[in-house]
């Protein structure tokens, strides 16, 4: 057995290595780029039959630390590949190869979301059709767009089905945790490099991915502090600690206000959902807001300035409310697409059949329709629902804070989502599904005893 893990420690160690000569052959524009692609997924095709804990650790450090590459897309935006797409469809293949081939490792595990997943995908296609009949949709753009999606659910149905311990769990936290690290850092080396607003690496372009840092950032903030409200130990609360420390500055730094705005609805639903240390919690809460108008940046303090500066006037419940050129655009968007969608409200226009659309329930409602949407929020309700069955059951401090933390997380992406496409971009979706498997699955694994993974 220590020979195994030896074996996968430096499978692992051996990929990473190779995945960082590939990040560097995409920075000096190499045309070996592509081909390094092609050879380390063939390598890391192998490393997952093999041990497929070993490769879902290389996809971990692939989420937020891989290129990615331009094939086309709909009007003003790419549709993108990253290293991460195509080894999440290698790791699947060869899973599945290896689950055919060596049948006593099991069926597959039942899980609450097959339904309304497999509803959802077969509404979106559906809807691409038939907008691709009537010239609503690009068929190219929309595949990858489709692909993208599924590739979402093939990552959560894969890591459901190889969890066995919670010692497994505990190393896949720990390094999801150790990327956000990574990825703080690099942000941390743009803000003083002179950016104005921070972005992940390889979102080279100033500003122009820093909403989708602040939804991740959001998103790991609440599991760390989900984890530190039910920490009992000196030695794991300080690092963690410090850790928070370290992140929220650069989610600050990405003047992403969708993120702030699902700041407070995480940590209210994080105080909502338990009663360890909510007084501690509320005083901090309260501390946040005291001290938030002193402590900020400048650059803070002008970002939410602008929000209700000169811009256009809408009339909310008699009053007239004043929002900047970039809100007023997406409300208008919003206004547009509900105008459209009346036109076909069963299927909408299939997926990109809108163009962009900067907001996640417009979007699925007028890509997907009501049928669509109501889909799309079933899968929503179960996640949130099955999360709080896992606070609830599990007794296990460490898991009950990863469960909670998830939880507020989730929330503030929900809201998050009223500014941004949240639930489709990749940085933010691979991490939460990850997660999602994992706290969905935990009371199961919670009882089983520790060993290694197939």
């Amino acid at each position: 057995m220590h020979i195994t893990n030896e074996r996968s420690n430096t499978a692992v160690i051996t990929s990473l290595i190779f995945l960082s000569g590939i990040a560097f052959l995409y920075v000096v524009k190499s045309p070996l780029a592509i081909p390094g692609m092609v050879l380390f997924a063939g390598i890391v095709f192998f490393i997952a039959f093999v041990n497929t804990d070993a490769a879902l650790i290389i996809l971990i450090f692939s989420m937020l630390l891989s290129p990615e590459i331009g094939i086309g897309g709909v009007p003003g935006r790419e549709v993108v590949i990253r290293v991460d797409d195509l080894l999440l469809l290698v790791i699947f293949f060869s899973w599945i190869s290896k689950m055919a081939i060596h049948k006593e490792l099991g069926l597959l595990r039942s899980n609450p979301l097959v339904r309304p997943i497999l509803a959802y995908v077969f509404i979106a296609v559906l809807a691409t059709l038939f907008g691709a009949l009537q010239g609503h949709v690009n068929i190219k753009s929309a595949f990858f767009y489709v692909l993208k999606y599924i590739e979402y659910f093939l990552l959560f149905f894969m890591v459901a089905n190889n969890l066995r311990d919670m010692g497994q769990v505990r190393k896949y936290v720990f390094l999801l945790l150790l990327v956000c690290l990574i990825v703080s850092i690099y942000a941390w080396y743009l803000k003083l490099s002179g950016f104005e607003r921070v972005a992940a690496p390889f979102d080279i372009s100033e500003g122009e991915e820093a909403n989708t840092l602040g939804g991740y950032l959001l998103f790991m903030m609440a599991i760390a502090i989900g984890i530190i409200v039910y920490c009992r130990s000196l030695n794991l609360l300080m690092p963690l600690l410090l850790f928070l420390g370290l992140i929220v500055p650069p989610f600050l730094f990405t003047l992403s206000r969708g993120s702030w705005l699902g700041f407070f609805p995480m940590l209210i639903t994080i105080v909502a959902l338990t009663k360890r240390a909510r007084l501690v919690l509320v005083a901090g809460l309260l501390l946040i807001i005291a001290l938030l108008p002193v402590v900020i940046p400048q650059s803070v303090k002008q970002r939410i300035d602008v929000t209700f500066a000169s811009g256009k006037t809408y009339n909310v419940l008699g009053k007239d409310v004043t929002i900047a050129e970039s809100g007023s655009l997406r409300i208008d968007k919003w206004i547009r697409i509900m105008h459209l969608w009346t036109e076909r409200p069963f299927l909408g226009y299939g997926v990109t059949g809108l163009g962009i659309v900067d907001a996640q329930y417009p979007r699925v409602l007028g890509e997907t329709g009501i049928m669509g949407f109501i889909a799309y929020m079933w899968i929503m309700a179960i996640i949130f629902i099955k999360g709080k069955q896992t606070l609830d059951r599990v007794e296990e401090g460490w898991a009950k804070g990863l469960t909670l933390g998830f939880l507020g997380g989730f929330a503030g992406l929900l809201v998050q989502a009223l500014t941004a496409s949240t639930f489709i971009i990749v940085r933010i979706m691979e991490p939460f599904c990850f997660l999602a498997a994992i706290v969905i699955m935990l009371p199961e694994i919670g009882a089983a005893p520790e060993g290694n993974s197939v």
